[in-house]
Parts: C-alpha cells; sequence; structure tokens
C-alpha cells in the first residue's frame, strides 16, 4: 500500500513499498483510509525498502484549489447568516409594527403580559439579528482570505520551480543593486536581508529542481 509522507513544509511523498516510473499514475492512501490517484514524478530517495516520490493529485487538486474551496465554503456561510440576519431583523419589526411608538406597558391591563412578551419576543429577535450579522461578516473575512490564498505557489506544485527561479532572478538583482549602489539602501541590514533572501530562494529552487525538474 502507497501512503504518504512528510517530505518539507507543504509537501508530501508517496512512499511505495514497488518502484515506479515517472509519468505513473498510483493510488495513495491517507492516514484516514481515503485513495487519492497520484501521478508520479521524480524518485526522490529510497529507505529501509521503501521508495519515496514526489507527487501530484491526479484529479489536479492542490493547495490552491483547496483554497479556492475553502473561500467558496466562507462565502456561501456569509450569505446564509446575512439573508438569516436579515429575516431576523424583519421579524423583530413585524412583532412590534401594530405597536405606537413610545406607547407605555399598561401595568395591570389585560394587555400587559402580552405587550410584554411581544416586545421581549422583538428584542431577542433584534438580538439574534444582529448576532447573525456579525458571524456574516467574520465568514466574509475569512473567505476573502482563503480568495486572497487562491494564488499561492508553493514547493508542492510542479509550478513552483519555473516561480521560484524568477523570484531568485529578481532577488539577485535587487541584492546586485544594492552591492554596487543602483538601489538605495534604506536602512544598514538591507544588503544582509537581501542577501538572506537570495539564499533562502536558492534553496527552494534547488528543493524544486529535486523535485519537479
Amino acid at each position: 500500500m502507497n501512503t504518504y509522507s512528510k517530505f518539507c513544509p507543504n509537501v508530501f511523498l508517496a512512499k511505495c513499498p514497488e518502484p515506479h516510473q515517472k509519468g505513473e499514475t498510483i493510488e495513495v492512501t491517507t492516514r484516514h483510509g481515503n485513495e487519492n490517484e497520484c501521478i508520479v514524478f521524480n524518485l526522490i530517495y529510497e529507505r529501509d525498502g521503501f521508495y519515496y516520490y514526489s507527487i501530484v493529485r491526479a484529479d489536479g487538486f492542490n493547495v490552491q484549489e483547496w483554497a479556492k474551496r475553502k473561500a467558496e465554503r466562507y462565502e456561501s456561510w456569509a450569505i446564509s447568516a446575512d439573508v438569516q440576519s436579515t429575516a431576523a431583523h424583519q421579524r423583530s419589526h413585524n412583532l412590534v409594527k401594530d405597536i405606537p411608538m413610545g406607547q407605555p406597558i399598561l401595568v395591570g391591563h389585560h394587555s400587559e403580559k402580552r405587550h410584554r412578551k411581544v416586545l421581549e419576543d422583538s428584542w431577542n429577535a433584534l438580538g439574534k439579528a444582529v448576532a447573525l450579522s456579525e458571524k456574516a461578516d467574520d465568514h466574509q473575512a475569512k473567505a476573502a482570505y482563503w480568495a486572497s490564498r487562491a494564488s499561492t505557489i508553493n514547493l508542492s506544485m510542479p509550478d513552483s520551480l519555473e516561480y521560484y527561479e524568477y523570484e531568485l532572478g529578481k532577488a539577485k538583482a535587487r541584492h546586485e543593486g544594492l552591492k554596487s549602489g543602483t538601489i538605495e539602501r534604506r536602512h544598514g541590514y538591507s544588503l544582509t536581508y537581501a542577501k538572506k533572501d537570495v539564499n533562502e530562494l536558492e534553496k527552494k529552487v534547488q528543493l524544486a529542481k529535486r523535485l519537479w525538474a
């Protein structure tokens, strides 16, 4: 049985008891027992009789698709909460629409009990409307967050090689510009930070090549 094995942040390999060829489609089982159809890329290493391969989902599901689905889910919840909030607000209004504005409760009158009950129900409905509105806002904020993540590229994706090579080129150009003085150093650590960016991107490029080249 092929299973998942953590390789580095965001990246899981297929741990396989048998060797496979690049481009081959295999089933990989999650820790919960679910099976995903995956495409084999590169043999990353062998250990204790197992073969570890870089893989992608055959159905195209990746971190971007995950973010899109999360965004859609929160957007749906936000719409539902907003609709319920509007309905609760309308109910609050309808409960007291026949009571003249500012009319006091007539203590001792036969209408007292009903009047108090209507006001209580209206107040509770209004409170529910406010709570649902806040919930809708919260869901909407989360939907916006996940929508912003829908363009994320990381090492779990074959596209990461081209992306990190491009980013490395930009980082090197900035570092050289800071060294030569063609780019202004805004603070004393500008050059240090620029070099750090280059080093980190070089590591990511090497990892991406190992995984996807």
